[in-house]
């Protein structure tokens, strides 16, 4: 189970960077999951900007990898798996929801538009974070 939730947190990881680590962080408590969740927001923000580049090229995507393998990372701590295999699960995640993602995004811009997708992702990243994290 650790490694299914570590490989769903990464997933979240893929979609938006900073809300697997700020909903990992309010979860466990202390400041980390405000600082994140400011973060977080700052990104929903950014990302419905037609000028942010795609999550699947490089910059993004090593820093989606390395959010999702934090995020792994932690997820299985906290439910006795294996931490390090927690990570890799939080990588592979994170790439699937990049890709995954993108793709989803695509073809709910075709069919509802920009914003509305945008917020729509928000939503989705938001709700699987929190079902994810209160396991």
């Amino acid at each position: 189970m650790a490694l299914f939730l570590a490989l769903a947190i990464g997933f979240v990881s893929g979609l938006r960077t900073f809300t697997s680590l700020s909903a990992i962080f309010l979860e466990r408590g202390g400041v980390w999951g405000y600082v994140l969740g400011v973060c977080a927001i700052g990104e929903y923000v950014a990302d419905a900007m037609p000028w942010i580049p795609s999550r699947t090229a490089p910059p993004s995507l090593i820093v989606r990898s390395v959010s999702g393998a934090i995020a792994g990372w932690f997820i299985a701590g906290m439910h006795d798996g294996n931490a390090t295999l927690g990570a890799i699960a939080g990588i592979i995640g994170a790439l699937i929801g990049a890709f995954g993602g993108r793709a989803a995004r695509a073809a709910a811009i075709a069919a509802i538009g920009a914003l509305p997708a945008a917020l729509l992702e928000d939503v989705v990243a938001i709700g699987l974070a929190f079902l994810i994290v209160t396991r």
